[in-house]
């Protein structure tokens, strides 16, 4: 049923789409930035495993930046919004990043009252410089242990830990510097910088800013070659590698669980979602009585379904109560979003138009496009089942999770209102009957205090609250945390949150 066989690019240029989403960027940013980065290699004289390198490099280099999307919304707003606009100036010039800072604190309190509100900016903007560094750090060690589940070299690996690096030293990691930072790495920030600048000012006040930068945040040897060659600043995209031979088997599905994992780190609520519709699509389906192809794509697609909620501001996801129209606006677009993430590769786009129609209803109430009955296949219909009993049975924002009967009864509501088809709802159910959760057995590597504490972080509260919540002093729950993170060997919360979610010991019930 699949055009063709998937290969890993096809997988990292569809993530490198929805990364663009998740910067504020317009689709195929990264692949423009590629086509710059392209024209550096050859001028610097790089080798065939180097160019590789620098193509992995620029298409992942902001897969980690889901893991703290809800602590950046917390603290600034629209993380989208301040991720386009902090991607245009030099990071290393307080006199910059300030302005924009206390700019997004001002548009994330703008219905408070002015004092309420002013009170509010001042204590975000103290809270932002002890922040950041650990927000981007989680950054750098989520994107590394995504680049090895998806099965990248160790030195590609090692590049997107240093994504925030500076020629200076002033990035992260701390008092990394020049020629120390990978060449790659050199090459993806100055290319992908070069992108944003041409596109918001023109390739002539582009260059003039780089110019500025150069010894700076860039590499000046880097500088120089693209100030001599300012053709390679024209509107243009790379063509994307085409032989490489497919992936199969156990390295398929471990990469398609790293793209599931990537956009369910985003909210504390989402974690594990895919996997759980996966599994639970899978199941009906076989109940069913599918055909083995039918079954793959669609544990397959619902991996994927939500990967379009990466251009879904998290303020908008986390929100406690109802949405408002312009709010819902934005969540019904992550069908569409997840629609053209995809698409983009011919191996890809069965698995495109399947994950961009689990919110459509047979009687056209549903979106993105309103497909009615007759135009929603077996999979399709199975899919929307799946999805809307299991996002009924987890806890979102605005509402506590459904028990299971209560779902169920929804869910046949929906099949006598004409929205979901009878027969895909009684395979979902019969299937959600079947399966029962069993804790993961690599769990006895925590005490069961670490593991309740560890469940704590990953619902995004503070240690404080951890404390409140577990009736312990913050000095027990710091002594847990320090002992997880050396069991683990994670060292940032966006790492812990991320082993977490592999070893399946988040949305377990408790033991």
């Amino acid at each position: 049923m699949q055009a063709s066989k998937i290969t890993r690019t096809d997988l990292i240029v569809a993530l490198s789409r929805a990364t663009d989403l998740a910067t504020g960027q317009p689709l195929g940013f990264a692949l423009k930035a590629a086509a710059i980065a392209d024209g550096l290699t050859r001028h610097a004289g790089l080798s065939a495993p180097q160019c590789e390198q620098v193509f992995q490099q620029g298409m992942l280099r902001y897969i980690g930046c889901n893991s703290e999307s809800h602590a950046m919304a917390a603290l600034l707003g629209d993380e989208i919004a301040f991720r386009r606009d902090f991607a245009l100036i030099d990071a290393g010039k307080p006199q910059e990043v300030i302005p924009l800072v206390l700019k997004q604190l001002r548009l994330s309190q703008e219905k408070q009252l002015p004092f309420t509100a002013l009170l509010s900016v001042l204590q975000g903007f103290i809270a932002s410089r002890s922040k950041s560094a650990r927000i981007l750090g989680g950054h750098c060690e989520v994107a590394q242990r995504l680049g090895q589940r998806l099965g990248l070299p160790d030195e590609a690996c090692a590049g997107l830990g240093q994504l925030y690096a500076r020629w200076d030293g002033k990035g992260i990691p701390a008092g990394l510097r020049g020629e120390a930072i990978a060449l790659p790495v050199r090459i993806v920030t100055l290319a992908q910088d070069a992108q944003a600048l041409r596109e918001a000012f023109g390739i002539e006040s582009a260059l003039e800013r780089i110019k500025q930068r150069a010894g700076k945040a860039y590499d000046p040897a880097l500088v120089a070659v693209l100030v001599d060659h300012p053709d390679l600043l024209q509107d243009g995209a790379l063509k994307i590698p085409s032989d490489e031979a497919a992936l199969d088997g156990d390295e398929l599905g471990e990469a398609l669980l790293a793209m599931a994992d990537f956009i369910d780190i985003k909210t504390p609520h989402t974690m594990g979602h895919s996997r759980r519709l996966a599994a639970l699509v899978a199941d009906a389906a076989k109940l069913y009585g599918l055909p083995k192809a039918s079954i793959t794509l669609l544990h397959q697609a619902a991996l994927l379904h939500d990967i379009g909620q990466a251009g879904v501001p998290a303020k908008v996801m986390m929100k406690p109560s109802a949405f408002d129209t312009s709010e819902q606006e934005a969540m019904r677009l992550h069908t569409y979003y997840s629609g053209r993430v995809l698409a983009e590769s011919a191996a890809l786009k069965r698995l495109a138009q399947l994950a961009s129609e689990h919110h459509e209803r047979l009687d056209g109430s549903g979106y993105h496009n309103g497909t009615r009955a007759a135009a929603l296949t077996a999979e399709a219909r199975l899919l929307a089942a799946a999805e809307a009993y299991q996002n009924r049975i987890e806890p979102r924002p605005h509402r506590a999770a459904l028990p299971a009967t209560a779902a169920a009864a929804v869910l046949q509501k929906d099949v006598r209102e004409g929205k979901l088809d009878a027969d895909a709802v009684k395979a979902v159910l019969a299937a959600a009957g079947q399966v029962s959760a069993r804790p993961n057995r690599k769990t006895m590597e925590l005490t069961p205090r670490e593991l309740e504490t560890l469940r704590c972080l990953c619902r995004g509260i503070s240690m404080k609250e951890v404390a409140r919540a577990l009736n312990i002093s913050p000095k027990t729950v710091d002594n847990h945390i320090q002992s997880i993170h050396a069991k683990t060997g994670m060292r940032t919360r966006g790492g812990l949150i991320l082993h977490a979610l592999e070893q399946g010991w988040v949305g377990l019930p408790e033991t």
